[in-house]
Protein backbone atom coordinates (compact mmCIF):
# COMPACT_ATOMS: atom_id res chain seq x y z
CA UNK A 1 0.00 0.00 0.00
CA UNK A 2 2.66 2.58 0.77
CA UNK A 3 4.35 1.67 -2.56
CA UNK A 4 0.96 2.94 -4.02
CA UNK A 5 2.12 6.88 -2.82
CA UNK A 6 6.10 6.76 -3.55
CA UNK A 7 5.83 6.20 -7.05
CA UNK A 8 4.41 7.62 -10.35
CA UNK A 9 2.67 4.66 -10.71
CA UNK A 10 1.12 3.99 -7.79
CA UNK A 11 0.01 8.19 -8.22
CA UNK A 12 -1.47 7.45 -11.32
CA UNK A 13 -3.52 4.66 -10.28
CA UNK A 14 -4.70 6.65 -7.11
CA UNK A 15 -5.94 9.39 -9.77
CA UNK A 16 -7.54 6.55 -11.96
CA UNK A 17 -9.37 5.51 -9.21
CA UNK A 18 -10.25 8.86 -8.30
CA UNK A 19 -11.26 10.05 -11.67
CA UNK A 20 -13.33 7.07 -12.17
CA UNK A 21 -15.24 7.56 -9.09
CA UNK A 22 -15.73 10.97 -9.82
CA UNK A 23 -17.28 10.13 -13.60
CA UNK A 24 -19.65 7.20 -12.24
CA UNK A 25 -20.69 9.94 -9.25
CA UNK A 26 -21.34 12.59 -12.24
CA UNK A 27 -23.15 10.07 -14.62
CA UNK A 28 -24.82 8.24 -11.50
CA UNK A 29 -25.56 10.77 -9.38
CA UNK A 30 -25.69 14.35 -10.41
CA UNK A 31 -26.71 13.97 -13.94
CA UNK A 32 -29.99 13.06 -12.70
CA UNK A 33 -30.32 15.41 -9.51
CA UNK A 34 -29.65 17.81 -12.30
CA UNK A 35 -32.15 16.84 -15.33
CA UNK A 36 -34.82 14.61 -13.45
CA UNK A 37 -35.07 16.81 -10.06
CA UNK A 38 -33.60 20.01 -11.96
CA UNK A 39 -31.19 20.52 -9.02
CA UNK A 40 -27.86 21.26 -10.31
CA UNK A 41 -25.52 21.82 -7.31
CA UNK A 42 -23.65 18.42 -7.51
CA UNK A 43 -22.79 18.54 -10.98
CA UNK A 44 -22.22 22.02 -10.29
CA UNK A 45 -19.46 21.60 -8.28
CA UNK A 46 -18.52 18.07 -8.80
CA UNK A 47 -18.19 18.93 -12.71
CA UNK A 48 -14.96 21.25 -12.18
CA UNK A 49 -13.67 18.77 -9.71
CA UNK A 50 -13.85 15.77 -12.23
CA UNK A 51 -12.22 17.46 -14.93
CA UNK A 52 -9.39 18.62 -12.42
CA UNK A 53 -8.90 15.28 -11.65
CA UNK A 54 -9.22 14.33 -15.53
CA UNK A 55 -6.63 16.51 -16.68
CA UNK A 56 -4.33 15.43 -13.72
CA UNK A 57 -4.79 11.76 -14.84
CA UNK A 58 -3.73 12.19 -18.72
CA UNK A 59 -0.47 14.15 -16.97
CA UNK A 60 0.73 11.46 -14.85
CA UNK A 61 -0.25 8.87 -17.99
CA UNK A 62 2.20 10.96 -19.70
CA UNK A 63 4.48 11.42 -17.10
CA UNK A 64 4.72 8.00 -16.07
CA UNK A 65 4.58 6.90 -19.91
CA UNK A 66 8.09 8.84 -20.23
CA UNK A 67 9.36 7.35 -17.40
CA UNK A 68 8.39 3.60 -18.05
CA UNK A 69 9.47 4.38 -21.58
CA UNK A 70 6.04 3.17 -22.85
CA UNK A 71 5.22 2.74 -26.72
CA UNK A 72 2.67 5.29 -27.37
CA UNK A 73 1.15 2.63 -30.00
CA UNK A 74 0.88 -0.20 -27.61
CA UNK A 75 0.53 0.89 -23.97
CA UNK A 76 0.01 4.80 -23.72
CA UNK A 77 -3.11 5.46 -25.69
CA UNK A 78 -5.10 2.38 -23.99
CA UNK A 79 -4.80 3.95 -20.55
CA UNK A 80 -5.71 7.52 -22.06
CA UNK A 81 -8.64 6.29 -23.49
CA UNK A 82 -10.09 4.47 -20.83
CA UNK A 83 -10.26 7.88 -18.15
CA UNK A 84 -13.15 8.36 -21.36
CA UNK A 85 -15.06 5.46 -20.49
CA UNK A 86 -17.00 4.63 -17.47
CA UNK A 87 -15.08 1.85 -15.73
CA UNK A 88 -12.88 2.35 -18.24
CA UNK A 89 -9.91 3.12 -15.49
CA UNK A 90 -11.17 0.76 -13.39
CA UNK A 91 -10.70 -1.47 -16.08
CA UNK A 92 -7.06 -0.53 -16.75
CA UNK A 93 -6.04 -0.42 -13.60
CA UNK A 94 -7.28 -3.94 -13.04
CA UNK A 95 -5.67 -5.53 -15.86
CA UNK A 96 -2.82 -3.47 -16.66
CA UNK A 97 -1.22 -1.06 -14.11
CA UNK A 98 -1.82 -3.26 -10.89
CA UNK A 99 0.74 -5.57 -12.70
CA UNK A 100 2.95 -3.21 -13.25
CA UNK A 101 3.11 -2.25 -10.03
CA UNK A 102 3.69 -5.46 -8.25
CA UNK A 103 6.40 -6.01 -10.95
CA UNK A 104 4.91 -9.14 -11.83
Amino acid sequence: MIQLFTTKLGRLRIVGFMEGLSLLVLLLIAAPMKYIFHNPELSKYLGPVHGAIFLLFVLNTLSVSIEQNWKFKTITWKILVACFIPFGTFYIDYRFLKNLNTGK
